[in-house]
């Protein structure tokens, strides 16, 4: 049995990486059973995750063989600490050969977006595409930092390209030139927006309030969330290549090559253009009643 009080000031020591940590680290009975030839088998063949809670049912009342799957990864893969036998890494699943503890993993806040409304909290009928008003943005690159701001909305797929006010990605030029994009819309026509994680969309609470559009975010690494967006700027891409300086553009250049995409049929509109389904789907929002109670209120 090991001494409490000495138990209890490992991990500190540990942390600290002092000579004195080490030495009791390669004294700790339970890292052992990490070691090749060990018994049971399962102590070195398995995941350090499987060793760290096999450990507290094998031995329930000794607290000297309990260690917690980090501390076992990071005596593999810190051969300064001279804990275990090298090239243990190659036993893991991965066999890789550089890992941090998950404490270093945890985002500590810089660069979050703050009150990020998720695309699970969005209205089950844009999933739908029952009626227009729903938008998809992203941002196309060029040689950067220069970008494109654009914008297609779900159910016409028709397109706005904007182009930002000053040099850089950054969020204020970024809701200006969504918000005058969207300034083109009748406000019955702009009820959401989606939108991934990016820091550009940092002001997306402002942007609200200019549009009265609601901005929600997708989730990491889901691109086919907006996927409407991701497929016309594949298109613009005919236009606007990654190797180009879109600050060459002007507003009016972006304009004309939206026009020119808003006017290509495409195969699921039938082979009508973004821009007839447009149309289509303004004069079916004016005619309704309700609609036309509120514009007149």
């Amino acid at each position: 049995m090991v001494d409490h009080s000495v138990t209890e000031l490992r991990p500190r020591s540990w942390r600290r990486g002092n000579a004195a940590g080490d030495r009791r680290h390669r004294s700790w009975p339970a890292l052992h059973y990490c070691e090749p030839g060990s018994r049971p088998a399962w102590a070195w063949s398995g995941p350090p995750q499987q060793i760290s809670n096999r450990l507290r049912i094998e031995y329930p009342n000794d607290l000297g063989m309990r260690v917690s799957h980090e501390t076992i990864y990071l005596s593999i893969f810190q051969s300064a600490r001279k804990a275990l036998a090298p090239n243990l890494h190659r036993r893991l699943r991965t066999g890789r050969t550089m890992r941090l503890p998950a404490i270093a993993r945890q985002s500590q806040g810089r660069g979050r977006i703050r009150d990020m409304v998720p695309i699970t909290d969005r209205p089950v009928e844009v999933e739908s595409r029952t009626s227009a008003g729903d938008w998809e943005g992203d941002l196309v690159m060029g040689q950067r930092p220069s970008a494109v701001a654009t914008l297609v909305e779900r159910t016409t797929r028709a397109d706005t390209a904007g182009r930002f006010t000053c040099w850089g990605i950054k969020c204020g030029p970024v809701r200006q030139a969504l918000t005058r994009d969207l300034a083109q819309v009748d406000p019955g026509l702009r009820r959401t927006l989606t939108w991934d994680r990016g820091r550009e969309m940092a002001e997306h609470a402002q942007f609200t309030v200019d549009t009265g559009c609601q901005v929600y975010f997708c989730a990491p690494r889901t691109p086919w969330q907006r996927g409407s967006n991701a497929d016309t700027n594949r298109l613009l891409r005919q236009y606007l290549p990654k190797t180009a300086g879109l600050r060459a553009f002007s507003q009016q250049d972006l304009d004309a090559i939206a026009d020119r995409l808003n006017h290509r049929p495409r195969a699921v509109l039938g082979w009508r253009t973004p821009a007839q389904a447009y149309r289509v789907a303004l004069d079916e929002m004016v005619n309704q009643p309700d609609s036309a109670e509120v514009r007149s209120g």
